[in-house]
């Protein structure tokens, strides 16, 4: 089959390298230098530096070349400018699109699989899915085993995406639940700032545990506000990526959070790194969509005080211990 890849960084190169694999795969990256890097070593050093790519994968940095006759589309862009990249693919109707963004656009406050409906009104939504999961980019381009889920609401075009991205060492699994999938990989990186915060203070696991526990019950909880299915938050796109991103050393977002911790300024952070971390962008997106819906988020609401400069790291923990004591099983509707 043929695939266009949208998107050169670590998590676009190692998806555009698994197809590779058995597939005729073109990855698109902005830079000329890097799409010719790619092509003629076989290496992405800029983003995934000492791992060999197949010999089979090709890059450009011509998107309409990239997109030409391409069975199915990957957008691996930040979610800060999939909009102005998708827009300028060269879309057929009838061409399915997989987002493997883990964000909320700010201000619009919509999943991507939202924006491509914008962008493209007279698409079928139903031909737009989703991969998600405990896909941390390196370990998958090293050829380790790991699971993901692909998110879609037709369930035809589900099995055709799961068969196309299986390999030997990435097992994927079908979810109708595009919304919850969505929810769950955008506000998951909001919640691995806390986390790293914490390790940044020199907490322990203890800590980081209840952080990832009850950010688990935060962003089910918007989930199901915004439609999503309750289960979807306890497998592979919820849980599965929560603790992923949580606990990596391999983490951009708990990067970011145990800077912050150890008394860096976010913006020396965010400068030093070549790779987005979404949680940063994402987390005010967030915070608008819980206040739209009327969801307590006391995690996320944090993180975003830390963020916007209103509150210091070492203040998170103790705010969050002394709030009013209640019950742990509330539920999640």
């Amino acid at each position: 089959m043929r695939v266009a890849v949208v998107g050169a960084g670590s998590w676009g190169t190692a998806v555009a390298a698994l197809l590779a694999g058995g597939h005729d795969a073109l990855l698109w990256a902005r830079s000329p230098d890097l799409a010719a890097q790619i092509t003629g070593t076989h290496l992405n050093v800029s983003y995934l530096p000492g791992i060999p790519l197949p010999e089979r994968l090709r890059a450009t940095a011509d998107l309409s070349e990239a997109v030409d006759g391409a069975e199915v589309v990957v957008m691996a862009v930040p979610s800060h400018g999939f909009r102005d990249v998708l827009a300028r693919v060269p879309l057929r109707d009838e061409v399915p699109v997989v987002s493997l963004t883990k964000g909320i656009e700010t201000g619009t406050l919509a999943r991507m699989s939202e924006v491509v409906a914008e962008v493209f009104p007279r698409r079928d939504p139903s031909r737009t899915a989703v991969l998600t999961g405990p896909n941390l980019a390196r370990e998958v381009a090293l050829g380790q085993p790991t699971a993901s889920v692909i998110a879609c609401t037709d369930a035809d075009l589900a099995v055709e995406l799961q068969h196309l991205c299986m390999t030997s060492t990435f097992r994927v699994y079908t979810n109708p639940d595009l919304v919850g999938c969505e929810v769950a990989g955008a506000l998951k990186n909001v919640i691995a700032i806390a986390a790293g915060i914490a390790d940044g203070l020199g907490y322990g696991d203890n800590t980081k545990a209840a952080l990832i526990t009850r950010g688990l019950a935060e962003l089910a909880r918007l989930g199901v506000a915004l439609g999503g299915d309750p289960l979807t938050f306890s497998g592979l796109a919820g849980m599965g990526d929560l603790v992923a991103t949580c606990t990596s050393e391999k983490s951009r977002n708990r990067a970011v959070g145990v800077a912050l911790g150890r008394g860096r300024a976010l913006a020396d952070v965010v400068a030093e790194m070549r790779m987005v971390a979404e949680g940063v962008k994402t987390a005010r997106a967030v915070l608008e969509l819980a206040a739209r819906h009327g969801v307590e988020m006391p995690i996320a609401e944090q993180v975003g005080a830390v963020l916007d400069g209103v509150r210091r790291p070492q203040d998170i923990v103790p705010a969050l211990m002394l709030r009013e004591a209640k019950p742990e099983l509330r539920g999640i509707r």
